[in-house]
């Protein structure tokens, strides 16, 4: 039996490579054990990284498909998914080759296997030689991601599906896909489907795309991506069965809407459902650890700690947001927490805060949300004020071509605090992170206005809901 660790990590992707990386530098004697046949984690693997390298190629490719609009001619524009997969397998291989060389360095032991707790302080781990090993701990961290959630629907099973990990490696594509599902990953990898000239169906079982967000963040985007002339979406659907058919080889999705059962038949469907927490194998039940009675999530406090006392979680497996910044700062925190506990540092303990809870999606346009949504703002009684701006009224965007979609700022209307943004539309995703770090210093909207915002930009459109909401002084 090896000698005890003082913190050992059962997952070796973002959270738990930060959470080992913290870990060390507070001096504990750490270990990550990680079982996946190649390092690197979802997110550098399978997840953020390799997506939008696929997206990339799609929006450069959708670009081309309108320099007439421009004044300019590309001629015959050509798609090579195998080149397109290529590209992204040499990116992705210099990204996980660094982080496999951080795992490895020597830092802390490296245990390629898969764990399952067999007591409160300690894990049988089975070895890729096959082998066993008890390991003992004084503390440890869950983090060990997420795997595609499995959906009853009947005949999809028989009939055969991809998942995004499909589409990420496909170097061949048939012409025309269903895409179940109207979250982030759906949505990304409909539009790059759709960038790179497939006919693609989505369909949404709830009345909205990106459940959870607010309703006119969703239209817009709907609307947008409704202008596609090969992308169709249906909200409010039933999802009944899916088959083969036997005359086409293709394959079926029924579902109803508005009282009506409808059939869409595609070469392949893309099973985009959600996603659930990897943590079936970890008999957690040994350790004490519960899960979250609303959710399949390991249930955490905000310290990170779990329902054992030294147990704590990080990433997808215990939520509540599964973004890749959050599990590094959950992974953090709970490594710091756990070096308190056993009196490595004589720091305070810390607690995690998501007031900046913070998402972006890749889509064209793409959408990006910081803070409060307004029912967030409403459940916790905020007397709030929002105010939007089209971005067909302004005057980079207009330049750019991109004139879907709006920003739309939330803030206090007592105090002008700044309580939440979106937007949907050019750059989201890079333009939401000034009113991240405004929000940081929990500014106002009369403060935001003293910035100056260069003409013209993408930028100064936030300029314009903040004049809305000013308070008088």
């Amino acid at each position: 039996m090896n000698s005890v660790y003082d913190f050992l990590v059962i997952g070796g992707g973002s959270a738990g490579y930060a959470a080992a990386r913290t870990a060390h530098d507070l001096g504990m004697k750490t270990a990550v054990i990680d079982g996946a046949d190649e390092l690197g984690g979802l997110c550098i693997l399978r997840g953020c990284m390799p997506s939008k390298t696929l997206i990339e190629s799609a929006n450069r490719s959708r670009s081309m498909r309108r320099a007439d609009e421009f004044g300019l001619r590309a001629g015959l524009t050509e798609v090579h998914p195998a080149e397109i997969v290529a590209r992204k397998r040499r990116l992705i291989g210099e990204f996980a080759e660094y982080r496999q060389e951080q795992l490895a360095d020597g830092r802390f032991e490296l245990i390629r296997g898969t764990a399952a707790f067999s007591g409160s302080k300690s894990v049988n781990a089975t070895l890729h030689d096959g082998t066993t090993q008890e390991i003992e701990f004084r503390s440890a961290l869950i983090a060990t991601g997420s795997k595609v959630k499995r959906v009853p629907i009947e005949g999809l099973e028989e009939t055969g599906y991809w998942i995004s990990d499909n589409v990420l490696e496909a170097e061949s594509i048939p012409n025309s896909i269903v895409v179940l599902g109207g979250g982030a990953i759906a949505l990304e990898m409909a539009c790059y489907l759709e960038g790179i000239g497939r006919e693609v169906t989505v369909i949404q079982r709830s009345d909205q795309l990106l459940s959870g967000s607010d309703l006119d963040v969703a239209k817009a985007l709907e609307e947008a991506l409704q202008t596609r002339q090969n992308l169709t979406i249906h909200t409010g659907t039933s999802l009944k069965r899916v088959f083969r058919d036997d005359a086409s080889g293709e394959k079926a999705v029924v579902f109803e809407k508005d009282g009506e059962e409808v059939t869409v038949m595609a070469g392949e469907i893309l099973q985009a459902l959600g996603r659930t927490p990897n943590t079936g194998t970890l008999a957690l039940d040994q350790a004490g650890v519960k899960l979250n009675d609303k959710s399949s999530h390991i249930s955490c406090d905000l310290s990170q700690l779990t329902s054992s006392p030294h147990i704590y979680g990080a990433g997808d497996a215990c939520g509540p947001h599964e973004i890749v910044h959050i599990a590094i700062e959950q992974g953090e925190l709970a490594a710091h927490n756990a070096a308190v506990d056993l009196g490595f540092t004589s720091e305070p303990k810390k607690t995690i805060s998501y007031r900046l809870k913070l998402l972006g999606i890749f889509t064209d346009p793409s959408v990006a949300m910081v803070g409060m949504s307004e029912e967030d703002a409403k459940k916790e009684g905020r007397n709030f004020a929002t105010a939007t701006y089209p971005f067909n009224d302004h005057g980079k965007s207009m330049v750019m071509g991109e004139t879907h979609g709006f920003v739309k700022m939330m803030a206090d209307a007592e105090t002008g605090e700044i309580l939440g943004a979106s937007v949907v539309g050019p750059e989201a995703v890079e333009i939401i992170h000034e009113l991240v770090v405004a929000m940081h210093f929990r500014s106002t909207t009369n403060e935001f206005l003293k910035i100056p915002h260069y003409h013209p930009t993408l930028s100064e459109i936030w300029s314009y809901p903040a004049e809305d909401l000013l308070i008088s002084e």
